[in-house]
């Protein structure tokens, strides 16, 4: 297998990645699941020189961790609640 048709798989793997987090009822693992689509997008998107896809990917990637310990920390609170 040459190095085009591995990324190319990595950008199949990523937008199935992606799809299955907009199934999630659980915002937990919505978040997740499309961070982990998100960062191989970036992947994807450096390799093939795809600047924009890297990029907008990348600012996904941000968006996603903010809100997952966004989430961890209300758990947090909530668990610590006397």
């Amino acid at each position: 297998m040459d190095s085009a048709t591995i990324w190319e798989w990595v950008g199949y793997l990523a937008s199935v990645v992606v799809a299955i987090s907009l199934m999630m009822s659980n915002i937990k693992k919505l978040r997740w699941w499309n961070l982990i689509g998100a960062g191989l997008f970036v992947a994807y998107g450096l390799a093939i020189d795809a600047i924009p896809v890297a990029l907008v990917n990348f600012f996904i990637v941000l968006i996603d961790a903010y809100y997952i310990v966004k989430i961890y920390k209300a758990e947090k609170s909530i668990n610590q609640q006397p």
